[in-house]
């Protein structure tokens, strides 16, 4: 009798344990909803070109990177950073921030230029191409699925180790699930359309036919939201991190913003939230574009000048 009324309690204790890691998850998992949605923006653009035949296989490709990513890079590094050199992790986030911010700003310079890469079909190309895709779309995860985390990381630094360490693994997976079932789901809509324009109902036909017509605008669309989502998200981690403990170097920027944002939510009645937000994410996109030219200038102006250099030698 002893030994079950120990077990019973030990039971309770792990049914504890269990709700409690279950509540701590659904906090980081919301906490990070903001950079989800820029994942789930951001990863389609790089399937706009990429044949019917192989967007599942692609998707399935960067969502096991990205689990990856998160397991294997990501969670180890910010529990050990965490749990010895917290200090550290802001610096490491605004190298991630200033890398979105570059890509962002890069993409709009190659569309203002007039040097966009002309895009062809996945299966038209050597497999070497479709490999040189996944890892583009990777390395972005790779810095969003770091900030999905760090975030997850600072909701639940309350909590023990282990604990940290179990709600961090099942972040992981919701969120990848989350982002590349959506993902999944955009890609092939046209798909769906196609099937339902085969119907016989008159009502399916006109919807199949509408979403096959609506989904390369709606793919131009994800493109732009991703590529204005990598300058937000980027110039947020750099707004956010200049001030925070343990860099501390800057903090006004985002006090400033921040701020700002209180002053329109309590004074704009029932769309405060939405103007505020939507007041904080403007500051942050721009931040990003201004830092994202800068690295975009510097790396075209270094090769021009290299350039320039090794013209001037061959003419000598």
């Amino acid at each position: 009798m002893g030994l079950l009324d120990d077990i019973a309690a030990l039971a309770k204790l792990a049914a504890a344990s269990i709700d409690d890691v279950g509540a701590a998850t659904g906090r980081a998992t919301a906490k990070a909803a903001g950079v989800v949605v820029d994942d789930t923006a951001v990863t389609p653009q790089y399937l706009r070109s990429v044949a019917a035949q192989r967007e599942l296989p692609i998707v399935k490709k960067i969502a096991i990177g990205s689990i990856r990513n998160k397991l294997i890079f990501i969670l180890p590094a910010a529990l050990l950073l965490s749990q010895f050199l917290p200090w550290l992790l802001p610096i490491v986030l605004m190298i991630g921030g200033t890398y979105l911010a570059y890509e962002g700003a890069e993409k709009i310079w190659h569309k203002i230029s007039g040097h966009s890469k002309e895009t062809v079909l996945a299966t038209e190309v050597s497999p070497e191409a479709e490999k040189k895709l996944v890892a583009g779309a990777i390395r972005t995860d790779l810095i969003l699925s770091a900030e999905i985390m760090v975030i997850a990381l600072d909701e639940v630094a309350d909590e023990t180790f282990w604990s940290r360490l179990l709600i961090l693994v099942v972040v992981a997976f919701v969120i990848t699930i989350i982002v590349y079932g959506i993902v999944a789901a955009i890609v092939k809509m046209d798909d769906v359309g196609l099937r339902l324009a085969e119907r016989d109902s008159g009502f399916s036909q006109a919807l199949g036919r509408g979403l096959v017509k609506a989904m390369p605008r709606v793919l131009a669309v994800i493109s732009v939201v991703g590529t204005v989502a990598m300058l937000w998200v980027g110039g947020h981690i750099l707004l956010v991190n200049l001030g925070a403990d343990g860099t501390g170097w800057i903090p006004w920027p985002y006090e400033w913003v921040h701020h700002l944002e209180v002053v329109i939510h309590d004074g704009a009645g029932a769309l405060g939230g939405t103007l505020g937000w939507l007041f904080n994410t403007l500051c942050s996109a721009v931040v990003g574009l201004v830092v994202g030219a800068v690295v975009v200038a510097v790396l075209h102006l270094l090769p021009s000048r290299k350039k320039k250099a090794e013209e001037a030698q061959a003419a000598h």
